[in-house]
């Protein structure tokens, strides 16, 4: 499948390899598009998994919608709900990076039928998040998530100041490539405004339904370099998975695991489909 449709919005889709052995959903997160599962998606092409890895709402020309209201939580776990539904797989291994890993988290919860197993990567289940942010110093980390409520001024300070955006992505430990794909895949694809409005729509959550569990085998995996997600984070994810639970922590990784550490991920994500 080249794309797919819910709600009149048409979302573009990367689809490769043969199910011989089942096929895994990849989520991206900000500021990515799908492409940055490529190391990730071709190292299981090879393993005989068909991967799906969706540009999903905001970053999909076609699926641009302008109210921040049309991209709370409810609304994009069911673009991915969709999508496993016309990809004729019965149930996929879903992964997540980021606030793609939020949508698969909420996606498990509330459809297990449709998932065989989650991997999730740096992002942990909602509710562990925000139990971090009393017992540890995520509250602090997550200050850009308050810095991007604001309509069209962050998009207006990036567009004048970019340099501040990119010392910012470098903080993270982007390197000098990555900078550059995110603002051609993001910025001057005019995706950016889309992103945001992810985060724009948190004040839309229902807080109720974070605290749904997981009750299919689950691997989260977190970098110790990442400067966004604290420790205390992923080692509460487990508190709310029913199965098989594992948590894996690169000591040597950023925030930035898909891109960077595609050969890891992937046999982690093997390790969590096959055994």
């Amino acid at each position: 499948m080249e794309t797919f449709s819910r709600a009149g919005f048409t979302f573009d889709v990367a689809d490769a390899g043969t199910a011989d052995n089942g096929t895994v959903v990849l989520l991206h997160g900000f500021p990515q598009t799908s492409q940055s599962w490529t190391g990730v998606s071709e190292r299981l092409n090879q393993r005989g998994y068909r991967t799906i890895a969706p540009d999903q709402r905001g970053y999909s020309p076609r699926a641009r919608p302008r109210r921040r209201v049309e991209y709370r939580i409810g609304e994009l776990v069911s673009d991915i709900e969709s999508l496993i539904i016309q990809s004729d797989a019965r149930q996929v291994h879903l992964v997540g990076h980021d606030w793609g890993a939020q949508v698969a988290w909420m996606l498990t919860a509330t459809r297990p039928d449709l998932v065989a197993t989650l991997t999730t990567v740096s992002v942990p289940h909602p509710a562990a998040f925000l139990k971090s942010m009393l017992q540890s110093d995520q509250l602090r980390r997550s200050w850009y998530m308050a810095a991007f409520q604001p309509p069209r001024l962050p998009e207006l300070l990036i567009a004048r100041k970019p340099e501040f955006f990119d010392r910012m992505l470098a903080s993270t430990g982007m390197d000098d490539q990555m900078i550059a794909d995110t603002h051609r895949q993001i910025i001057d694809s005019g995706a950016l405004t889309g992103g945001l409005n992810w985060y724009r729509a948190l004040p839309f959550g229902r807080p109720g339904a974070l605290a749904r569990r997981i009750t299919v085998p689950t691997t989260h995996v977190w970098g110790a370099g990442d400067t966004a997600l604290a420790r205390r984070g992923a080692e509460l994810a487990g508190d709310y998975v029913d199965a098989d639970f594992r948590l894996r922590i690169l000591e040597h990784a950023n925030h930035w695991i898909p891109e960077q550490n595609a050969a890891e991920l992937t046999e982690i994500i093997l390790d969590r489909i096959e055994n």
